[in-house]
């Protein structure tokens, strides 16, 4: 369940870093009742932006796929990626 505090709570920082780091999740902040800030830890952060990045990565090779229908054949695939990335 989301953790949602005033923006007063700001004020005890280490209070909301312990929640952050506990919960693995980011703590909403509001403001006059609305949402205004989302806190997270560094390492959720992080996870985030790999999750993203691993997302779009997938979706690119899908939509390149539904482009061409071409596909590659396991073994000269793995080939091919350890001589671009291992030399």
């Amino acid at each position: 369940m989301p953790q949602i505090r005033p923006i007063t709570d700001l004020r005890n920082t280490n209070e909301i870093s312990d929640i952050c780091h506990a919960k693995r999740e980011p703590v909403f902040i509001t403001k006059n009742g609305y949402g205004d800030l989302v806190v997270m830890s560094i390492e959720a952060y992080e996870e985030m932006v790999e999750r993203m990045a691993m997302n779009g990565a997938i979706y690119d090779a899908e939509m390149e796929f539904a482009l061409s229908g071409e596909t590659h054949e396991a073994r000269s695939a793995l080939k091919q990626l350890r001589r671009k990335h291992l030399g």
